[in-house]
């Protein structure tokens, strides 16, 4: 199957900037005047599936092949779909990079506007072209539990040594968790747990920086899980 060229573009603009006068659909980040289409914010011009818009720039991800992602489906076209996984650089998903086998304009049967999946970056060009895949093992859409967003620079340390801070949340609270490189994670397990999972996390990203962080962390957790029934 050929893939479609849905004439995307990775120019920088600011606000002011002329986007359109062609008869495109204005998005995210456009103002209409004149029948023109403009840029309102810094960021890189995108153009999908008949529609142009802004994905800004400041803090946002910068991709590379073989990041694990949270990536959310915001247009679909009839061989793919554009992922946002929190870059300034639009991410197609096309259908060979799923685990079901999808006719030629039924994508929106597997994947819908809003839904969000577990991807892998699969390419990155030097003009940062990107590919994301499905076709990894435990990648897959999300149905339930919570996103939680933190600033991508802070991963690692979520993350720590060698795996170590992200496996004790897992193990003090009983969830299931899969960290994003592009700062989002996903947090599943009973409510209750969940909501300190992610008080945790969350806290790591506001004291990213400080010393004895695995143990006041520890310490968190400890105080707000209820001990079990005897």
């Amino acid at each position: 199957m050929n893939r479609v060229d849905n004439r995307q573009t990775r120019e920088v603009v600011v606000p002011g900037d002329l986007l359109d006068d062609s008869g495109l659909r204005p998005g995210n980040g456009t103002y209409v005047l004149d029948g023109k289409i403009y840029a309102s914010r810094l960021g890189v011009k995108n153009v999908f599936s008949g529609t142009v818009s802004i994905i800004p720039l400041r803090g946002r991800y910068i991709p590379a092949p073989g990041d694990m992602v949270l990536g959310m489906i915001a247009d679909i076209g009839p061989s793919n779909w554009l992922v946002d996984i929190n870059s300034p650089y639009p991410a197609p998903l096309h259908v060979n990079e799923v685990p079901w086998k999808v006719e030629f304009g039924d994508t929106s049967r597997f994947l819908r506007i809003g839904d969000t999946i577990m991807a892998k970056i699969l390419m990155v060009d030097e003009s940062m072209k990107i590919q994301v895949t499905m076709n990894d093992s435990g990648l897959r859409k999300l149905e339930e539990g919570q996103i939680v967003e933190i600033a991508h620079s802070k991963v690692s340390r979520v993350i720590g040594k060698s795996g170590s801070m992200i496996q004790m949340i897992k193990n003090m609270t009983d969830c299931r968790i899969f960290v994003g490189q592009n700062g989002r994670i996903w947090v599943d397990g009973d409510a209750d747990d969940v909501t300190v999972a992610v008080d945790a996390i969350k806290m790591i990203e506001r004291e990213a920086q400080t010393s004895n962080l695995t143990e006041r962390v520890k310490e968190f957790i400890e105080s707000k899980i209820k001990p079990e029934e005897e």
